[in-house]
């Protein structure tokens, strides 16, 4: 968002603008100006709703029929526009464009289409960022890895990060779809980009996808290894796991689409053929993220049966003893 105010300050004021500006009221000037779009299932659109507020700027977030109450009210706290639309996140995708281009805003897309790639791609660079970190946290470099998708962008910025940075020795990669709406799954089978159908909703609400980023299935395509899926069930029980770990773990806050990389790792460990395959050993380093906490509190205190702040307390007792 930052970048983008600061390329259109730059046109505006016809000369470079240096981000230490961003505050000057030239720049102010030029944000008060501009309104940020985007569809979202609830995560993406916080994101653009608090940038958009950072910056100064307007933002116009699109959702679907099937984006909770709860999860609406915590983007448009940010001062965003919520426009709601029939269908699912890939109608309320289209929308957006539609609207953002007779309305002449910006469009601030995780997932990209013909002739829109480069603002997905400067969002997936974003995501590096949580790479960087745990790799400098890390005492090895992990072999195996497990990501959840929905239009596959973390997943392939995680994949292409560590391409770049391991090279030869870069970990197996695994990308995780909630079998309701298994669009990358279903592109990896098909070798090339396929739209799925509109089935029963699935409860991982915020990789509910059906079709693919085209800028993540070039990447995914090329540096991962494995393409799975994990029922409803899975996903439901690695939230109550994390909320309740075994004695010595931490507790954790998982949302519905949070844990659904560790629901694809224990999936793939208890099947002795997917272990094989994946040559998953007792030496393996294994890398996960949890891609959200409880976005819907309600919803949370209903599949884990406890409040988020009950998981975040017994955490912080682990930590104490």
């Amino acid at each position: 968002m930052i970048r983008l105010v600061l390329e259109e300050a730059g046109k505006e004021l016809g000369r470079t603008v240096d981000v230490s500006e961003l505050q000057s009221s030239d720049v102010r000037a030029v944000a008060r100006a501009m309104t940020f779009a985007c569809a979202t299932d609830g995560n993406h659109g916080r994101s653009v709703a608090q940038g958009a507020e950072l910056v100064g700027a307007r933002a116009a977030i699109f959702v679907h029929s099937g984006v909770s109450d709860e999860r609406i009210a915590a983007i448009a706290r940010f001062g965003a526009e919520m426009i709601r639309v029939d269908g699912t996140y890939d109608d309320s995708v289209r929308e957006a464009a539609r609207v953002a281009e007779a309305n002449g805003w910006t469009v601030v897309s995780d997932t990209s289409w013909p002739g829109y790639e480069r603002i997905p791609g400067l969002v997936m660079q974003g995501y590096t960022a949580l790479v960087r970190e745990a790799l400098r946290k890390m005492p090895e470099p992990p072999t195996h890895v497990f990501i959840q998708s929905g239009v596959g962008g973390i997943a392939a910025a995680v994949a292409a990060h560590l391409a770049i940075v391991l090279g030869d020795k870069r970990p197996v990669f695994t990308v995780v779809d909630p079998a309701r709406a298994a669009c990358l799954f279903e592109t990896a089978r098909a070798g090339h980009p396929v739209r799925i159908a509109h089935g029963e909703p699935t409860v991982m609400a915020m990789l509910e996808c059906y079709q693919p980023s085209l800028v993540a299935w070039r990447v995914l395509s090329r540096v991962a290894d494995a393409f799975m899926t994990v029922d409803e069930k899975d996903a439901i029980s690695v939230m109550k796991q994390l909320a309740n770990p075994v004695a010595g773990d931490p507790a954790i806050v998982a949302g519905e689409s949070g844990g659904v990389g560790l629901a694809g790792l224990i999936k793939a460990v208890s099947d002795p053929e997917i272990r094989t395959v994946l040559r998953i050993d007792e030496h393996a380093r294994i890398f996960l993220v949890n891609t959200e906490g409880a976005t819907d509190p309600a919803k949370f205190e209903e599949i884990v049966g406890l409040t988020p702040a009950a998981v975040a307390a017994k955490h912080q007792i682990g930590a104490e003893e």
